[in-house]
């Protein structure tokens, strides 16, 4: 994710020329992050069911990722006014996140929900959501001029699925989610614990250097 949002304020900053939202190079890394962060997420809140997170410790969680979107929407808003972030990865996240807990006792019944959801986006399209107010539902006739964009549908198949896999686990092959990492993963494990503040720190600071170096070699910022 780093490395991919590096490589687009290489671009944006024009000190190399990447096609970051056409070739598939890059459209195909961007949706693999998107399917791992919605898979692990989907995986954490299966993990924290098992644990009996109190509903008091989601609705925290739930509060700062939520925050954490409108920090990008204003934040992208100030640097892309034309093309600012209204629904992009942690909106998502936020929305489908109070479906997938809420949903955790309906059983197997959410793999067909969650295979329709992946496949509903391409059997049903109409013009009421191509809005930015209606276009969070993903079912849009064309994708919305926007610096992220991930849409419930057909994300939301995505964090069940991992919520699924992840109970699968849990009851077949518990130690491989509550075991001891190697000592080498540690660094990832770090990460992982801070995961949204890395996320929403990381892009901030490597446009600050690219930003810099653009200035020390002379190039309009």
């Amino acid at each position: 994710m780093a490395l991919f949002h590096l490589v687009f304020d290489l671009n944006h900053f024009g000190f190399i020329e990447a096609n970051v939202r056409g070739d598939p190079l890059w459209t195909v890394q961007r949706t693999s992050i998107v399917t791992l962060f919605l898979l692990c997420a989907g995986a954490g809140q299966a993990v924290a069911g098992a644990n009996a997170q109190p509903l008091a410790r989601f609705w925290r969680r739930w509060a700062q990722v939520a925050g954490c979107a409108l920090l990008v929407t204003l934040g992208s808003w100030l640097m892309f006014p034309a093309s600012f972030i209204s629904f992009g990865v942690l909106h998502g996240i936020a929305v489908m996140l109070l479906i997938v807990r809420f949903s955790a006792g309906w059983g197997g019944w959410r793999l067909p929900l969650a295979m329709l959801a992946l496949v509903l986006p391409q059997l049903v399209q109409h013009p009421v959501f191509d809005t930015r107010w209606t276009n969070w539902v993903g079912l849009v006739t064309h994708l919305p001029i926007t610096e992220d964009y991930v849409p419930v549908l057909p994300w939301l198949g995505m964090m069940w699925l991992g919520a699924l896999a992840a109970e699968g686990l849990l009851r077949a092959h518990p130690a491989l989610l509550s075991g001891a990492l190697p000592r080498a993963f540690a660094p990832l494990a770090v990460l992982g614990r801070w995961s949204l503040s890395f996320y929403m720190l990381h892009q901030p600071v490597l446009i600050g250097l690219v930003m810099a170096l653009a200035w020390a070699l002379g190039r309009p910022v």
